[in-house]
């Protein structure tokens, strides 16, 4: 058994292994549908990744920063997906989620992109969405994500020199190619309704 510390100071002891939205679902299933993000010990931290250790943790919603960040961040993926899907060859920069929603710069290759086309990526986001795949986190070498991004993205230049002890998480989602997911180490999480 491990110690949760929630912000209020209160502990509650959970099975080794338990995931900050299981945690979330233990405390209510509405909360377990509104949850966003999550950090454990100050650290951005996955909804489905193991909390194997005694730790505090802090859950967020909508209404909170973190929870924002998290959903816009989310969603640049998603953008990323339907456009790989829409518009194959279209070659990606970055794509961040910002103050109040997200973007992301690509270079559309041969395709043509205007403002007509925007219903068609949105539809395409919602379809991808609701099939509410799973995202998959795995912790790999800088040089090794260096390797499988270089081309699907602009951005990598020759001065991104990667240090053995740096570890990159690019997140897939399941039965995707890894190169529609930029590799971030935070962790985006699925928008809970769309």
């Amino acid at each position: 058994m491990i110690k949760i510390t929630f912000p209020d100071n209160s502990v509650k002891e959970f099975e080794a292994g338990t995931t900050p939205l299981q945690i979330a679902n233990s405390i209510s299933p509405r909360l377990g549908r509104e949850v966003l993000a999550a950090s454990v010990n100050g650290n951005e931290w996955d909804l489905s990744r193991p909390i194997d250790t005694d730790a505090s943790i802090k859950l967020f919603k909508w209404e909170d920063p973190e929870g924002k960040h998290a959903f816009w961040h989310s969603s640049a993926h998603l953008l990323a997906e339907a456009l790989q899907e829409l518009y194959p060859g279209v070659r990606f920069g970055i794509g961040p989620a910002i103050e109040n929603g997200f973007y992301y710069d690509i270079d559309p290759g041969e395709n043509k992109l205007s403002s007509d086309d925007f219903a068609k990526i949105e539809a395409k986001m919602l379809e991808l969405a609701r099939k509410d795949e799973a995202i998959v986190r795995k912790d790999i070498a800088k040089a090794d994500a260096l390797d499988m991004l270089a081309t699907a993205t602009k951005n990598i230049s020759a001065s991104s020199s990667p240090s053995s002890k740096t570890v990159i998480s690019p997140h897939t989602p399941k039965e995707h190619s890894p190169t529609s997911a930029a590799a971030r180490t935070c962790p985006p999480q699925a928008p809970s309704k769309l």
